[in-house]
């Protein structure tokens, strides 16, 4: 297994690269779940709405994270009705984990490789799911995305390990 050392950029929010950078994620957090939503349940198999946070957040920081995390969510959900508003605490939730996750681990070890990406996955799955249980009192809501999004959660992993080194090479 190959582990990469990554050039992070952490660009303020003062910067216009920030903006750029988070609505090209946002734009990719928008086509993806259309792709998804093609197949049934799809969204929820794939959880695809994660994925360009996933690499925004770990290649460019915590603030590109973020507002892809918010953004991505309620940009969808306002355009298609999917997430649907009921279902936004929790998907809002769960993204802003793995943003600020993708960022402080990308930060800490300054590398990428399989397992970190996984363990950042993992992270934001477990603690949303805490936290969905809370917001929902149901533990079977709280465990449908790990129970049924293990293709997305392994796709997440290895696509964004995969457009993260493609990052870092162009």
């Amino acid at each position: 297994m190959e582990t990469t050392t990554v050039k992070l950029y952490s660009p303020g929010y003062r910067e216009a690269k920030t903006y750029l950078a988070a609505a090209l994620f946002v734009a990719g957090n928008i086509v993806l779940p259309q792709l998804c939503h093609l197949v049934p349940q799809g969204g929820m198999r794939w959880l695809p709405i994660y994925f360009f946070t996933l690499v925004g957040a770990y290649k460019y920081g915590w603030r590109v994270g973020l507002l892809t995390a918010l953004l991505s969510p309620l940009v969808n959900s306002a355009l298609f009705g999917m997430p649907a508003a009921a279902a936004l605490p929790v998907i809002l939730l769960k993204s802003v984990l793995l943003a600020l996750g993708a960022a402080f681990a990308a930060r800490r070890s300054g590398r990428v490789s399989l397992p970190l990406l996984a363990g950042v996955v993992l992270f934001y799955q477990l603690f949303g799911s805490l936290g969905e249980w809370a917001w929902t009192g149901s533990p079977a809501a709280a465990m449908q995305d790990i129970r049924i999004g293990i293709p997305g959660m392994l796709a997440q992993v290895a696509g964004g390990y995969a457009v993260i080194r493609y990052l870092l090479r162009n």
